[in-house]
């Protein structure tokens, strides 16, 4: 098994492409493409190249057989997630994009709350693994808000021409509903953690990772597509371009649905659901320096200020995870040598062993007396 520094590694790599993919459906959704149906076409790209993949993989191996609890679970989890996708939109509708940035650096808090409650971690903070894990948790939120609500003076400015493309007024509405769209928008965030523990649920009652993600997607295309059929109207919203469209849709169906997906739930089954939330806010740090270094995005002290606040947190958590793996393995150890006792009862010599020793000792007793 990969141990904690590589399965890191391997998160951040997957955060990192998510970046990637928010500033091509950005584009994409500049030239008119709906959400609703950019989300239901690279579902459905994904599902065929998961299907046949699943079907060869497991078609010489050996699976758990599915249930129907099994199934309910996972049409939960997939509910969810379109859920999720459709409050996102409402809510920027309401409010702003920059509104749903800040409600969803929420989600780690709300991930660990429902995980403390499952029995998922445990809340001792007498040891100091687990005050690492909740004082990083506080402490990267409070550094993600930060990065995203507050700006302060600049300290690298834009291009013109860089802002007339990408500008960051794009991301304020004039007419908001800023209580209304806050509101749909942390319940979003809550769902989304509600959604990693009924996933941990999933994937460890059911370790087969790409017969996971297959129904998954099988559902969340059924699902996303009936809700685009109610809130899309007109046939041209569903016609493709050849341009970047096609690319996003692709990007998003080959690193979002199959690849995070699958990663997603593998780190769910292994590290539990307040480690892969943790990345989350992390995200919002690379979005920041790339949109500064390849997008031409001011950089404002408060944001840099925000981002090193978020990686301090960060790692506050995960060296609490390194150190509560280092405290179980030892745990586990001590337990190993603890199975064995060793007693009068229980001599470390096997018994014929004793057995021969005294028979020794009997014929030199007999020969001393003769």
């Amino acid at each position: 098994m990969l141990g904690l520094k590589s399965v890191t590694v391997i998160m951040v790599m997957v955060e990192f492409l998510d970046v990637g993919l928010n500033i091509l459906s950005k584009a994409a959704m500049k030239k008119g493409m709906s959400d609703f149906v950019f989300v239901v076409y690279a579902n459905a790209l994904a599902l065929f190249v998961l299907l046949p993949s699943s079907f060869f993989f497991y078609r010489r191996r050996t699976y758990p057989p599915l249930s129907w609890s099994f199934i309910c679970k996972l049409f939960l989890v997939s509910f969810m997630s379109s859920s999720a996708q459709l409050l996102r939109f409402i809510g920027i509708n309401y409010s702003s994009p920059t509104m749903a940035s800040a409600m969803i650096d929420l989600m780690p808090a709300f991930t660990f709350i429902l995980a403390v409650i499952t029995g998922m971690e445990i809340l001792d903070l007498r040891i100091t693994s687990r005050q690492a894990k909740c004082i990083g948790t506080v402490v990267s939120i409070s550094g993600a808000l930060m990065l995203t609500l507050y700006k302060g003076l600049p300290l690298i400015r834009a291009d013109a021409s860089h802002n007339k493309l990408i500008s960051l007024q794009l991301l304020l509405s004039s007419q908001t509903n800023w209580f209304i769209g806050g509101i749909v928008l942390a319940f979003q965030s809550f769902l989304l953690a509600m959604m990693h523990i009924t996933e941990t649920w999933v994937i460890r009652d059911y370790p087969a990772v790409l017969m996971v993600a297959t129904i998954r997607c099988i559902f969340v295309t059924i699902q996303s597509a009936a809700i685009s059929l109610i809130t899309v109207k007109g046939l041209n919203a569903w016609k493709l371009k050849p341009d970047i469209e096609l690319i996003a849709i692709g990007y998003n169906a080959t690193f979002e649905v199959m690849l995070r997906t699958g990663i997603h739930l593998w780190a769910l089954n292994i590290k539990g659901p307040v480690y892969v939330a943790m990345f989350k806010p992390l995200g919002l740090v690379m979005a920041l320096f790339v949109g500064v270094l390849f997008l031409g995005d001011t950089l404002y002290l408060g944001r840099l200020l925000g981002a090193a606040i978020t990686v301090v947190g960060f790692y506050a958590v995960i060296w609490g995870k390194a150190q509560e793996e280092k405290e179980k393995a030892q745990n586990d150890q001590t337990g190993s040598f603890e199975s064995f006792p060793q007693s009068e009862a229980e001599p470390l010599l096997p018994k014929h062993c004793k057995q021969g020793t005294e028979e020794k000792s009997l014929a030199r007793h007999h020969l001393s007396s003769s």
